[in-house]
């Protein structure tokens, strides 16, 4: 889905639900790959496990909240549940970090929500182009 919106797809990981791990390869993926926009999946819930939210928080330098609340209020018109996801959006340096659902399904609706408005902010992020539009 995200190389038919022209994203480039540098690296896909599986990793454990471990804090430490996670925010180890945030913080690989954003200053050393340079990443400009990392996608998580999972680790979102009120399960003991799931600690994503929390890392990510820990490795951000600003946050980036009306992502994850768009994502959340698009979602619940499909299920309630949607509520019960904590997950954030965060930038760390020129990279915008997103948290997803694990549900595959979930994943796809939220990307579909969420891939167009991104290739603007992350333009702007990256120095691209002028909040107000001009270059």
């Amino acid at each position: 889905m995200l190389e038919e919106k022209g994203y480039e797809v540098i690296e896909t990981l599986v990793i454990p639900d471990d804090i430490n791990r996670i925010k180890t390869e945030l913080i690989r993926l954003s200053d050393g790959r340079e990443a400009d926009l990392i996608l998580t999946s999972g680790g979102t819930g009120f399960s003991p496990r799931d600690c994503t939210p929390e890392a990510t928080r820990d490795v951000a330098d600003r946050e980036a909240p009306g992502i994850a609340e768009y994502l959340r209020m698009r979602s619940m018109e499909i299920t309630p549940r949607a509520m019960l996801t904590r997950g954030v959006s965060v930038i760390r340096g020129k990279t915008l970090i997103v948290n997803l659902p694990g549900s595959p399904k979930a994943v796809e609706e939220c990307l579909g929500f969420i891939l167009e408005p991104l290739e603007h902010g992350i333009r702007v992020l990256r120095g691209n182009v002028s909040e107000c539009g001009r270059s």
